[in-house]
């Protein structure tokens, strides 16, 4: 680790996600273009860096949330195609279509608003089945007749996101196949054929080829997580969370260790600080639970995380001020991986990677920033 008083840092490996973005993309095919979801920091990884990495390199759009973390790519200069698809029906559409955000559409309320704002480009998204966001499906086809009719809108894309694609398997991806090109069918009768149809994810990438269409959109994949348990698409993950030892104190056996005292020595061992806690997004739960790498050798994680620090219990490790501590990495040199920490915290890989917070420094390498 580098820099006067750093204590902690998360390291991106943007040479990693360069790779994912060409092999998702070389997944999907000649036909269809590939979108990298850069929303929530692009996963935690750094939306600026991760953007500017990706575009040329088999991505041609960018996916985000909200209107805000659009204009934030448009005003850091970054041109290309951008889709935001989460709001509230009163938003600031008139910005958004100004700075050349396409917007995406699920209820009726939203393509008045969007419509009486200016001339936007539009996604429609109907629900096909994981009833979350998305047009219910009986309300359909008055949608894309209202679309169609619409002065001010271009519908560019009609799309969807698929419930279960991580679940090898599982008949609902086909259900849901089938109710997208009924969707596409009963938009096609109301006078719209969309330039781009889009209903894969990271699983749909690597796993169901029939779903990729004209746009695929490329999340946990991008940053280097296999999304399907049990198919090895080749991915590399590309963030590090590491840290350096603050305070390292030999105590003897029978010494309760953090609030409470959950966790006692069994024999005299070497405690050593780590300046990172759960407000930097170190789970509560691998408390007593998780582990980390100090001098290549795994070490648990010694009684309850705190809010800016955690107690790893080193046993005879000879650790002195300022050794480093791994608290998850690509796992190639046997440190954990973000999934075991995901396993280990009852969550998934997105919540670790989107939890780690401000106060840890992102820096990057293996491609320019």
């Amino acid at each position: 680790m580098a820099g006067v008083g750093l204590v902690a840092e998360a390291v991106v490996d943007l040479g990693a996600v360069v790779h994912n973005a060409r092999l998702l993309a070389g997944l999907a095919g000649p036909r269809a273009r590939t979108m990298a979801v850069v929303k929530a920091n692009a996963f935690g990884h750094g939306v600026l860096p991760v953007a500017r990495a990706v575009l040329g390199n088999g991505v041609s759009w960018l996916g985000v949330t909200s209107i805000t973390e659009g204009l934030e790519l448009r005003e850091a200069g970054i041109d290309a195609p951008v889709l935001a698809w989460l709001y509230g029906h009163d938003d600031d559409f008139a910005t958004a279509i100004r700075n050349d955000i396409d917007l995406s559409v699920s209820t009726a309320e939203h393509l008045e608003a969007i419509a009486a704002a200016g001339a936007a480009r539009v996604h429609l998204k109907v629900d096909t089945g994981l009833t979350r966001n998305g047009v219910q499906w009986e309300e359909w086809p008055a949608l894309v007749k209202a679309a169609a009719l619409a002065r001010n809108v271009t519908v560019r894309g009609i799309w969807s996101h698929l419930a279960s694609a991580d679940d090898p398997g599982n008949p609902s991806v086909g259900q849901q196949i089938e109710r997208f090109e009924e969707a596409l069918d009963i938009a096609r009768k109301a006078g719209i054929e969309p330039e781009l149809r889009h209903l894969a994810n990271s699983a749909g990438i690597v796993d169901h080829p029939a779903t990729h269409y004209d746009l695929v959109r490329a999340g946990l994949a991008l940053y280097g997580v296999e999304p399907v348990p049990g198919v090895t698409a080749g991915l590399r993950r590309a963030m590090t969370l590491r840290a350096r030892a603050v305070n390292v104190k030999r105590v003897p056996p029978g010494t309760g260790v953090s609030y409470l005292h959950q966790y006692v020595t069994g024999t005299a061992a070497t405690m050593v600080l780590v300046p990172v806690g759960y407000a930097d997004g170190v789970p509560r739960l691998l408390s007593n639970r998780g582990e980390v790498s100090v001098h290549g050798e795994r070490r648990p994680i010694a009684g309850r995380v705190a809010m800016d620090q955690f107690v790893v219990d080193a046993g005879d490790l000879p650790v002195a001020l300022g050794d480093e501590v791994t608290l998850f990495g690509d796992g190639s040199a046997g440190e954990p991986t973000v999934e075991e920490w995901a396993a280990w915290a009852q969550t998934n890989p997105h919540e670790i990677l989107t939890g780690i917070g401000a106060r840890v420094p992102r820096t990057y390498w293996g491609a320019t920033a």
